[in-house]
């Protein structure tokens, strides 16, 4: 079997633009992927029609084989949208390889040591308590899910003075907890906002005495040894690793002892060839994994199937943004991602025709600017 074919689709996810990666073969099995969007929109397709032109003719059962080609053709380690294009390549590999052997991916891993996948409904803001009430019980009921991630800010970052942003910060979360049952587990992402780890450790402070989850990426992702002294006076979970590529800044942060959660996006580190790997590290360190996942069905795809062969897995992210291009994606049931061990690939069928109409958006990340007309991180 070799590798034909590499078709790419610009699509949507909710309000975001996706683009979709389908490899064929000579055997006539098609692979998908979904990319994640760095932006900007339009480069990925020249791209991945680059780094296909490396792989035509290649026995496509061979992912990490092709996986090390894609890294070690750059000659300079790639960045964020060389992984992300790495990365689909390598998911629609994978998926191949299961629909040939008949099997879930899952099992081509070593097999399941999981029932089913946890997930957390990603919120992404820090809603009024009634609406809030709305939100979480209507994925409560929906979903099953009993694990949400709000904003930690309720006020302006940029304009008010920290102390009012932590102050408020710590009286909303109190009124959270006291409004919703005892057992259900709510993190926070501050989304690498803060530069200044005095800062992050005042944010983590205000939610120390109600107990979250996790807070997120509170601080710039750059400077390990920042990480390292944040996490040594922070008394909650410090997660952080969506704005990590490799195996190698994963080794540093953990050797660092700079992370109690680590996050890694499958979509983002080359793929699940390396996001395994990712994964042997932090398990040697004492180190869960909750993937960073605001995603589309065939990225929760194959974290769902990542998920489900990984040891020191702990929970995953999930967005609930439905797509006419998937009929079939996998949806929580009692806050879970159910396995399907009686489809190959990813288990998950593409709608083609749904692909004929383009579906995309364009979206632009706006950069605040601060009172004094500097940038600032949004």
């Amino acid at each position: 079997m070799r590798v034909t074919t590499l078709d790419t689709y610009m699509q949507r996810v909710g309000d975001r633009p996706r683009l979709l990666v389908r490899i064929g073969t000579d055997a006539g099995i098609h692979g998908w992927a979904e990319t994640y969007n760095h932006g900007p929109d339009h480069a990925f397709p020249p791209l991945l029609d680059y780094l296909f032109d490396q792989i035509r003719g290649v026995d496509p059962r061979r992912t990490s084989y092709v996986n090390e080609l894609l890294l070690q053709s750059s000659r300079f380690p790639p960045g964020a949208l060389g992984l992300a294009a790495i990365a689909a390549i390598d998911h629609a590999l994978w998926d191949i390889a299961g629909k040939a052997a008949g099997l879930p991916v899952y099992q081509l891993l070593g097999g399941a040591v999981r029932d089913r996948v946890r997930v957390y409904a990603g919120l992404y803001s820090a809603p009024d308590l009634p609406e809030l009430r709305e939100r979480t019980a209507e994925a409560h009921e929906r979903y099953g899910v009993t694990a949400f991630k709000l904003s930690p800010y309720r006020a302006d970052i940029h304009t008010n003075r920290w102390g009012v942003v932590c102050r408020e910060l710590g009286e909303y979360f109190g009124q959270v907890r006291e409004s919703h049952p005892d057992q259900w587990e709510f993190a926070f992402d501050a989304h690498a906002c803060v530069w200044e780890p005095a800062r992050a450790e005042r944010l983590a402070a205000a939610l120390a005495p109600n107990d979250p989850l996790f807070l997120e990426e509170p601080l710039r992702p750059e400077h390990i040894p920042a990480w390292a002294r944040l996490r040594s006076r922070m008394s909650v979970p410090l997660a952080t690793g969506e704005s990590l590529y490799t195996p190698h800044e994963f080794l540093a942060l953990c050797a660092a002892q700079g992370v109690d959660i680590a996050q890694p996006d499958i979509c983002v580190v080359g793929g699940l060839t390396q996001m395994r790997k990712i994964a042997a590290i932090t398990e040697a360190h004492y180190v869960p994994l909750a993937p960073h996942n605001p995603m589309g069905p065939l990225a929760t795809a194959a974290n769902v199937h990542f998920a489900a062969a990984t040891p020191n897995f702990s929970v995953l992210e999930y967005k609930p943004d439905e797509v006419r291009w998937c009929p079939d994606p996998y949806v929580p049931v009692d806050g879970h991602l159910e396995l399907r061990p009686d489809r190959p690939g990813w288990g998950v069928e593409i709608d083609e025709e749904a692909l004929l109409r383009d579906d995309h958006v364009h979206w632009v990340r706006r950069v605040p600017n601060r009172p004094d007309g500097s940038t600032a991180y949004m």
